[in-house]
């Protein structure tokens, strides 16, 4: 996998601990050669990773809706923006773009990401995995609603086929390998 997505919280209102868990994440990816594909942002989790990947000599592509243009909110950190309209092609575009996506610590917006690509994973638009990074437990509210989900018969195909939980940085980058 070359082309790692990366949805995440634009906030910077958050705990440091966010910040250098994104920082760490992007150096990780730059260290391994690959691409962060991810939404383009100069804010929040978002830059961190973005400066992360840099700090470690890797590629960004950046996915910029027209209002972050507008707003100048592009990161100084991505080497390749691509134009897009709004948050819904955004995702559209990130998903193709992307081997993999990851989810970091976000909110509504991350949320909306996640469930989105697992969807579509899940009716055959394509066979693109989520892997909630959850260092710190973060996602395991939401993992185990979904398992619990999945035990009263209201997920169709197995998690595993769109859904992988990363406790570690190991198992990070066995998901990723």
């Amino acid at each position: 996998m070359e082309h790692i997505g990366l949805f995440c919280a634009a906030s910077d209102r958050l705990e440091a601990s966010y910040y250098d868990l994104a920082g760490a994440f992007g150096r990780f990816v730059g260290e391994r050669g690959l691409t962060l594909v991810y939404g383009g942002a100069d804010s929040g989790l978002m830059e961190s990773a973005a400066r992360g990947v840099k700090d470690a000599g890797g590629h960004v592509v950046g996915i910029v809706p027209s209002v972050l243009e507008t707003r100048r909110r592009v990161s100084r950190y991505v080497d390749e923006v691509v134009p897009c309209h709004d948050l819904s092609d955004r995702k559209a575009i990130m998903v193709e773009r992307s081997d993999v996506l990851v989810a970091l610590p976000g909110g509504i917006g991350t949320l909306d990401e996640v469930f989105t690509v697992m969807a579509a994973n899940s009716i055959g638009y394509h066979r693109k995995k989520v892997v909630l990074f959850a260092l710190d437990g973060f996602w395991d509210g939401l993992v185990a609603v979904l398992q619990e989900m999945d035990r009263r018969g209201f997920v169709n195909v197995p998690l595993g086929q769109y859904l992988a939980v990363a406790r570690s940085w190991g198992e990070l980058q066995a998901v990723l390998a």
